[in-house]
C-alpha cells in the first residue's frame, strides 16, 4: 500500500512560509496539505487563495487543501484555479455531497470528504464510489497540537472497509495528533495518507521525521 506524508502548513513558520514548504517538498513529502478554515465552521481563520498560490509556486507535490468551511462550494473555482490537486470539504457542511464531489471533478480536481468525530460513517455510505478521498478527523478541527482520540482507529478500520465494499480506490487520509506514537496503528487500521503538523515542524529536523513517520507505517515484528 502506497504511504503519503502530508505536512500541514498549519504549523509552518509563516514568516518564511514558501522556504518551509519547499523545505518539505525537498524532504521528501508526498503532499503538502493546506487547512482552510473560515471562522464560521470552525473557530479559527486561516488561510485563503494567496497561500494556495505560494504552496503551488514552492512545491512540485500534490497541494492538498482541506476546506474547514460553510457552503465551499463557494470556494471551489479560486481554490482550483490557484494552484489545489485535491479539495476535500466537510460532510457536515456539504448537504449535497453527491453535487458537490461532481462539482470539484468537473474542475479537473481530486475531490474529497471529511468527517468530524463524532460524524457517522454512513454519511459517506452513498458516495463512497465516486469519491477521491475520504479524510477522518482524529481530533476536532479547528487547532493544531490537539490530542489524539483514540475510536479514530476504528472509524479508519471501518472506512477502509466501506471503501473496499464499494471498489474504491479512494485515499484513506487521517489528520489529527498524528506523530511516531500514533501513525502505525493508522496505517494498520488501513489509512495510507497522514497529515502531520506539530510533528514534522516542531522537529529538530523536519526532512528525517518526513522518513521517520514513513517508516513507521510497515508490518512490525
Amino acid at each position: 500500500m502506497t504511504v503519503r506524508i502530508a505536512p500541514s502548513v498549519l504549523s509552518a513558520d509563516f514568516r518564511k512560509l514558501g522556504q518551509e514548504i519547499a523545505m518539505c517538498d525537498a524532504g521528501g513529502a508526498d503532499w503538502i496539505h493546506v487547512d482552510v478554515m473560515d471562522g464560521r465552521f470552525v473557530p479559527s481563520l486561516s488561510f485563503g487563495v494567496k497561500v494556495i498560490e505560494a504552496a503551488r509556486r514552492s512545491s512540485t507535490k500534490v497541494i492538498d487543501v482541506h476546506l474547514m468551511v460553510v457552503e465551499p462550494e463557494n470556494y471551489f473555482d479560486d481554490y482550483v484555479k490557484a494552484g489545489a490537486d485535491v479539495l476535500t470539504i466537510h460532510a457536515e457542511a456539504a448537504p449535497h455531497l453527491d453535487r458537490q464531489i461532481a462539482r470539484i471533478q468537473s474542475l479537473g480536481c481530486k475531490a474529497g470528504v471529511a468527517l468530524n468525530p463524532a460524524t457517522p460513517l454512513s454519511v459517506i455510505e452513498e458516495v463512497a464510489h465516486m469519491v477521491d478521498l475520504v479524510l477522518i478527523m482524529s481530533v476536532n478541527p479547528g487547532y493544531g497540537g490537539q490530542k489524539f482520540i483514540e475510536y479514530s482507529i476504528d472509524k479508519i478500520a471501518r472506512t477502509r472497509l466501506l471503501l473496499d465494499q464499494a471498489d474504491s480506490d479512494a485515499v484513506l487520509e487521517v489528520d489529527g495528533g498524528i506523530s511516531r506514537d500514533t501513525i502505525h496503528r493508522c496505517w494498520e487500521a488501513g489509512a495510507d495518507t497522514f497529515v502531520a503538523g506539530n510533528a514534522i515542524f516542531g522537529a529538530a529536523n523536519p526532512q528525517a521525521e518526513i522518513e521517520v513517520l514513513r517508516g513507521l507505517c510497515v508490518e512490525q515484528v
